[in-house]
C-alpha cells in the first residue's frame, strides 16, 4: 500500500466516523425514521456519504489499478485534484439540497396548520399514546365561530361532573394574537367548540387550568407582560378575571402549575435562553420561591420549554416537554422526575423515541403538546399538531 493509498484509508475512516455520528445522534434524538425532522443534519449527512463514496471509490481504483485496467483514468488522481472534485460534488449537493427544501417548504406554507387531535393510552403509567381508534384532528381553525382563527393549539383538559372541557389557544387572524377558547364532549373524543373565554389586549397562549379549593384558576402565557399571572373562573368553564401577579421579571412562556407533597409547583421557561426554572409555594395565591437548583435546564431548545401538564401518578412524578430544535415544536419528550424537594432535582428521560411525533397529514410537521387526564383507568389526551389540509 503506497502514501496516497494510506492516506485515502485514513480519509476514509475520518468520514465513516462522521458518517456514523451523525445516524446516531439522529437515532438518539428519535427523528431517525422521520426525515422530514433532520433539518440542518439531513444537509450534513448527504454530504458525509457524498465525501465517504468518493473517497472510496478513489482508494479502490488506486489500490487495484482500476483506472489502468479500463482507461477510467488516463493519468493518477493526486490527493489535490480529489479534494478539488470531492470540494464541487459537495457543492453541487448542498446547493441542490437547499433549493429542494426551500422550494417544498414554500409549497406547502400556505397549506400548514395547527390543529387538536385526542390520543388514548391503555398504558399504567402515561405513556405510549396513540390517536388509532380516533378521527383526528378533533377541532381545527374551521370550527371556530367567533372569530377569524390562523390555528389552534396548546390544548388543556379538564374532567368535571362528567363532562369534558377542553380550553385552548385560538390565534386570531384579525388580531395576530392568541385568545383562550373552551370546547366541550361527554365523551372526550366528540367535541363541539363553544366560545372564546379570555381575551386581552396582548397575546394569550397555554392556557394551564387547574383546580384549587373547589375553585378553578388557568395561568396562561402572557411573555408579553414579562409576568406570569393567574386568572380564577366565576362561572367555569366562563367568565374568567385576573386574579393577580404571580412572578414577573422575565418573558416567562408555558408555565405549568402542579401540586406534590404538600406543595405546589411551577415549571416556566425564560423565553430569551431557552432555560427551565421551578418554583414552589404552599399555596398558588402566595408568595413562589425561586428553586435554589434554578435554572433547572440551561439553554437547551430540545427539552427546557413545557409541553403540556405534570402528571403525579403513583407517586410517579411525569414531565412532558416540547423539542424546539431544529424547528419549533417538532416532537414531544417524557421525563420522570426521581427527585423533588425544596432543596434538590433530578428527572430521567424515558427512552430514546419522543412519546409524540406527526405520522399523519393533519401532523407531520410536528407536535409540540400534550395534556393527559385520567378517567377510571385510562389515560386520555389532547395534543395539537401541525399538518398539511
Amino acid at each position: 500500500m503506497n502514501k496516497k493509498q494510506r492516506l485515502y484509508l485514513i480519509l476514509l475512516s475520518i468520514s465513516l466516523f462522521y458518517l456514523i455520528y451523525l445516524i446516531m445522534s439522529i437515532y438518539i434524538e428519535g427523528k431517525l425514521f422521520y426525515p422530514k425532522s433532520y433539518g440542518i443534519k439531513l444537509i450534513l449527512l448527504e454530504l458525509a456519504a457524498v465525501i465517504t463514496t468518493i473517497i472510496l471509490f478513489l482508494f479502490l481504483f488506486d489500490r487495484y489499478g482500476v483506472y489502468k485496467k479500463i482507461g477510467f483514468f488516463s493519468i493518477n488522481i493526486h490527493i489535490i485534484e480529489a479534494i478539488i472534485i470531492a470540494i464541487l460534488i459537495i457543492f453541487v449537493s448542498a446547493f441542490g439540497s437547499v433549493i429542494v427544501y426551500d422550494y417544498t417548504t414554500l409549497s406547502k406554507k400556505e397549506k400548514n396548520h395547527i390543529s387538536i387531535g385526542i390520543y388514548q393510552s391503555e398504558s399504567i403509567e402515561p405513556v405510549n399514546f396513540s390517536g388509532e381508534y380516533v378521527n383526528n384532528p378533533v377541532l381545527t381553525r374551521l370550527d371556530i365561530s367567533d372569530d377569524q382563527a390562523k390555528f389552534v393549539a396548546d390544548p388543556f383538559l379538564i374532567y368535571e361532573n362528567g363532562n369534558f372541557y377542553m380550553f385552548f389557544e385560538i390565534f386570531s387572524l384579525i388580531t395576530s394574537k392568541g385568545d383562550i377558547g373552551v370546547a366541550e364532549s361527554n365523551d372526550g373524543i366528540n367535541w363541539t367548540y363553544d366560545q372564546i373565554v379570555l381575551d386581552e389586549s396582548f397575546h394569550l397562549a397555554y392556557p394551564c387550568v387547574f383546580k384549587y379549593n373547589n375553585q378553578y384558576y388557568m395561568i396562561p402565557e402572557t411573555a408579553a407582560t414579562h409576568s406570569i399571572r393567574l386568572y380564577k373562573a366565576h362561572d367555569f368553564p366562563y367568565n374568567w378575571s385576573f386574579e393577580k401577579t404571580l412572578i414577573d421579571g422575565r418573558e416567562f412562556t408555558d408555565s405549568t402549575i402542579f401540586y406534590y407533597n404538600d406543595t405546589w409547583w411551577l415549571f416556566t421557561e425564560s423565553q430569551n435562553d431557552y432555560s427551565l426554572y421551578l418554583y414552589f409555594s404552599d399555596s398558588p395565591l402566595n408568595t413562589w420561591v425561586e428553586h435554589p437548583s434554578n435554572p433547572i435546564i440551561s439553554k437547551d431548545a430540545n427539552i427546557s420549554r413545557p409541553g403540556g401538564n405534570v402528571i403525579v401518578n403513583n407517586d410517579r412524578i411525569f414531565r412532558y416537554t416540547q423539542d424546539c430544535y431544529p424547528t419549533y415544536g417538532n416532537q414531544v419528550w417524557a421525563f420522570e422526575i426521581t427527585e423533588l424537594t425544596k432543596n434538590a432535582y433530578k428527572e430521567e428521560r424515558i427512552g430514546n423515541i419522543p412519546i409524540l411525533k406527526g405520522y399523519d397529514s393533519w401532523n407531520i410537521v410536528g407536535m409540540h403538546h400534550i395534556s393527559i387526564c385520567k378517567i377510571d383507568n385510562r389515560w386520555i389526551a389532547a395534543v395539537d399538531g401541525n399538518g398539511y389540509s
